[in-house]
């Protein structure tokens, strides 16, 4: 009896994996390569690393193919002329399903009444004006003290770290969900003071990397490590859930903590689901500040021509002060970040496709996309790896995006036509990042602070910028393997 269930079994798991490979190619559909496995299709070579399989299908099929990716289907778009066709279409392509997907699947997150929307309505009176401006005030604040408190009390001491540890650490720990800013020292009503072991490794490797790192599709585990992983990331969220709670919150919380809860109470979110929506706006507004600083720092620690550019133009804007004014020009500066997320920002942006759509492409083709599918646009493969776009795409030029006058350069092409995208860290369109301003003036903030008050350089003269991970595309920033080690110290009197 037992045999003819397994039997039975197998059999109607091979009916169901024939049905799913059934798909076929009508002549006004993209190129369909489903891979060779049944259901699982090219899931494997997605997950462990998506911009080569990415790029191989563009040799292979051109600017737009469908591929099955455990059991569903994807068509990439890679034609950077014709992202308006997704990013502009509300109606046939959605955003907010796929968002749920992986709300649930990531932060065990569903919410009754999920209002996207809303969301950023509420993120933009926060993000922008007046609140803005009282947000970066205190961000410059403790991150001059944080920053403070991790030199050496002896000027002539070096203090060695890991670049990336040091980064996600300052810029994580000034958010407290208990108000505004932590206090420096850890505290028993700041998020990461509450968490023993301390901050700084607890979240640099055990939040960034086992909580938020995965990509839409992981790779196949290490299977020595996956055990371990897994246990440490439920520890991560089931603490970090306690912290957010109702019931570990102090009485004191900032203006947005305030007017969110008001929101998900009228979404109806229980207790619960009010806590792990605060650990998903947690990620939303800190995963890849961290990690952006980071790999900046790191491409002008190992490129002294950038490093002096940057370091010239911030004292000519902080005229011999120390500090850097939110509205000061800085050019130099901004092409290197620019070219740092260009190399590092590795974004998937995704549509459910809502009903049968016909996509036209710049070129004036038209393709059929098939309800129930889903569209990528995957901007680290095209357009800023294009090498037609970029001269030599896989180098550091810190100037990328600078003109021969040092004003910002905004005009690229491919084809001969100019581009509208041509990079897209922040995202496009409805979707954009509503946070982009505080981003990039935290991290400007950062690497002021750092190049201006340390000394610091790497501990091996001969380091390189860490390898990036193939297995973590897909959520924003990509993560290093491994990190860099630096030592550093506060800058003599006579060179402040």
């Amino acid at each position: 009896m037992l045999w003819t269930v397994l039997v039975l079994l197998l059999v109607s798991s091979l009916l169901l994996l024939l049905l799913f490979s059934r798909r076929s190619r009508s002549n006004r559909e993209p190129p369909l390569d489903k891979g060779a496995i049944p259901w699982l299709g090219h899931a494997l070579e997605f997950g462990r690393d998506a911009a080569s399989f990415v790029t191989g299908m563009k040799k292979k099929h051109g600017d737009i193919f469908t591929v099955r990716v455990a059991g569903r289907y994807v068509t990439v778009l890679l034609d950077p002329h014709s992202f308006d066709a997704v990013l502009q279409d509300r109606g046939s392509l959605d955003f907010s399903r796929y968002a749920q997907v992986l709300m649930d699947r990531i932060f065990k997150l569903r919410l009754p009444k999920y209002n996207p929307g809303e969301e950023k309505a509420i993120m933009r009176t926060h993000f922008q004006g007046d609140s803005l401006a009282a947000l970066n005030a205190t961000m410059l604040a403790n991150l001059q003290a944080l920053l403070a408190s991790e030199v050496a009390p002896n000027r002539t001491d070096w203090k060695r770290d890991g670049l990336f540890s040091l980064c996600y650490s300052l810029l994580f720990r000034y958010v407290a969900p208990s108000g505004d800013a932590p206090p420096p020292s850890p505290s028993a009503g700041s998020l990461t003071g509450s968490l023993s072991g301390g901050p700084r490794p607890f979240f640099s490797r055990c939040v960034q990397s086992c909580l938020f790192g995965g990509g839409l599709i992981s790779a196949p585990p290490r299977p020595a490590s996956v055990t371990g992983e897994k246990k440490t990331a439920g520890g991560v969220r089931e603490r970090l859930w306690r912290l957010l709670s109702l019931k570990g919150l102090s009485g004191e919380s900032s203006p947005w903590l305030r007017q969110y809860r008001r929101h998900l109470l009228r979404e109806g979110a229980d207790g619960d689901a009010q806590t792990r929506a605060m650990l998903l706006q947690l990620w939303a507004t800190q995963g890849n500040v961290g990690p952006a600083a980071f790999w900046l720092l790191a491409f002008l620690l190992t490129h002294p021509e950038a490093m002096a550019a940057v370091r010239r133009e911030f004292g000519r804007a902080a005229q011999g002060g120390n500090r850097l004014e939110q509205q000061q020009p800085t050019p130099v500066f901004d092409s290197a970040l620019e070219e740092t997320l260009r190399l590092t920002a590795a974004p998937f942006i995704t549509r459910e496709v809502l009903q049968d759509k016909t996509l036209r492409m710049a070129t004036g083709h038209e393709y059929r996309l098939r309800r129930g599918d889903r569209v990528c646009l995957f901007p680290l493969v095209s357009p800023q790896m294009d090498p037609e776009i970029y001269q030599e795409p896989e180098k550091f030029k810190y100037n990328r995006f600078l003109n021969s006058d040092g004003t910002p350069k905004r005009e690229f092409y491919k084809g001969g036509q100019r581009l509208k995208y041509y990079t897209m860290p922040w995202g496009a369109g409805a979707n954009g990042c509503v946070g982009k301003p505080f981003a990039i003036n935290a991290i400007r903030q950062l690497v002021f602070l750092v190049v201006s008050r340390l000394d610091v350089e790497p501990c091996d003269p001969a380091s390189g910028v860490p390898a990036m991970d193939p297995g973590r595309y897909g959520f924003g920033m990509v993560q290093p393997v491994g990190d860099l080690p630096i030592r550093y110290k506060v800058k003599s009197e006579e060179s402040l």
